[in-house]
């Protein structure tokens, strides 16, 4: 398919959050008259060649004509990763929350380029990290298992046990000039600061 970033990646876009702090499916908040999740879908299927969603309550995407998994381990986000790394046919997904109403094309595609030599490239920013816009390989499987089974859900706390590259601040920053390549929404207060959701 001409156009595509890489034809070894698989897109992951995580949609089993419950939203309890918004109050309602964050994934169909709409922003220009389209779901959030969209924008990242639109993003995902322009650079890699098959885009799966993971989480619960799949017919909620049944008009999409797109692969559901259910959280193999549910409840966290970390959980999700690991689902998205076990179901797909691909060495490498790039995974992102479904609430990122500027998900960066340019960001995505600097993070893919760093991968050899790499299990995964996870963008920092002054907050910390980034782990849900992120690129990880099957070789994040076993330790992040491992992390799962004891009972931790940290999306971070396996990132010592794997050749992580980590992307600080200061290489991303002018690929992200507005500073909104991160943002999500998590709060209905997030949404009136955004302006333009309904």
């Amino acid at each position: 398919m001409p156009g595509l970033l890489a034809d070894d990646i698989t897109g992951i876009i995580l949609v089993g959050g419950k939203s309890r702090r918004m109050g309602r499916d964050k994934a169909f908040l709409e922003l220009q008259g389209r779901p959030l999740f969209e924008r990242v879908l639109d993003l995902f299927r322009e650079c890699f060649p098959k885009v799966m969603l993971v989480g619960d309550r799949g017919e909620r995407f049944a008009n999409y004509s797109l692969d559901v998994i259910p959280d193999l381990i549910p409840g966290s986000s970390l959980g999700g990763v690991y689902t998205g790394l076990s179901g797909a046919d691909s060495e490498w997904i790039f995974v992102s929350s479904c609430d990122l109403p500027f998900p960066s094309k340019a960001i995505l595609q600097h993070l893919c380029s760093l991968r050899q030599g790499y299990d995964a490239v996870v963008p920092k920013t002054r907050h910390g990290y980034e782990p849900l816009f992120a690129l990880y390989s099957k070789r994040c499987l076993e330790p992040i298992r491992e992390l799962l089974e004891g009972g931790e859900c940290c999306a971070y706390a396996w990132y010592p046990q794997a050749r992580v590259k980590e992307v600080d601040p200061e290489a991303i920053a002018h690929l992200d000039p507005a500073g909104t390549a991160f943002l999500n929404l998590n709060t209905p207060e997030d949404v009136i600061n955004t302006g333009g959701i309904t």
